[in-house]
């Protein structure tokens, strides 16, 4: 069922009117018709089953048939901090984790990045990364659009995961994956987790000193080196099967 998503408090006598760029896709790309059935989130994870009621110019007003349907949230917030890759790698990162379940993504300057983002485009970028979030969090049905936060260096990465409950850090010279599962399984629901993952080059020694420092736990993710745009979905496949059996 097609997904869409409509501002908090839109919901006024039992309708919702979904505006903007929607529109277009829902009337002239997916030609849906008066009774046909969607999905509209809040990005507040209020999802509600609703039907077509009318389609204008630049509306759709639909009416709800479902007040709540079940959250397709993860039951840990996970925060990707992900080391700044080459090419366009950043947006099969981004599209692949919001599918996965992960509430957000910082882009992060670490030591071994061959990008350096010019501060003109670090938030074109930004906007850019932000449409990817959207597009695909209705595509995988997702109650909330993920934030793409603004590029940043490694210090005020670590900085921002200091605030969160624990730090995972993907690294190959860690201990095997008995040791993966315990760290991810006795992380407790409603917990927020923030996990690193290197560039291209992967971690330099004093950024892996630095995250220990800060309370980051070293895991592995098998015995295989997998490239920077695998090693996030990685994580997020396995937090999916310990958490969400």
């Amino acid at each position: 069922m097609y997904h869409f998503f409509a501002p908090e408090g839109a919901v006024e006598d039992g309708f919702l009117t979904i505006t903007g760029p929607d529109v277009k896709h829902i009337t002239r790309v997916l030609r849906m018709k008066e009774g046909e059935r969607l999905i509209v989130s809040d990005d507040q994870d209020r999802n509600r089953l609703c039907e077509i009621a009318a389609c204008g110019p630049d509306f759709v007003r639909v009416r709800v048939l479902e007040e709540e349907i079940p959250s397709t949230e993860m039951t840990r917030r996970v925060i990707l901090f992900q080391g700044l890759p080459k090419g366009d790698k950043m947006d099969y990162i981004i599209s692949r984790s919001v599918e996965l379940g992960a509430a957000g993504l910082v882009p992060v300057e670490m030591a071994r990045s061959v990008v350096k983002l010019e501060p003109k485009k670090k938030e074109s970028r930004r906007e850019r990364w932000q449409a990817k979030a959207e597009s695909a969090a209705k595509q995988s049905g997702r109650g909330v659009i993920p934030e793409i936060r603004a590029v940043c260096g490694f210090a005020d990465a670590v900085k921002q995961a200091r605030q969160l409950d624990v730090i995972l850090v993907p690294y190959e010279s860690a201990e095997g994956m008995a040791y993966t599962r315990e760290v991810l399984g006795g992380i407790p629901a409603g917990a927020s987790v923030g996990v690193f993952i290197g560039p291209e080059g992967g971690f330099a020694p004093e950024e892996i000193e630095a995250l220990t420092a800060a309370g980051g736990k070293i895991l592995t993710l098998g015995p295989r080196i997998l490239r920077t745009e695998a090693a996030g979905a990685a994580v997020l496949a396995m937090c999916t099967l310990l958490w969400e059996e």
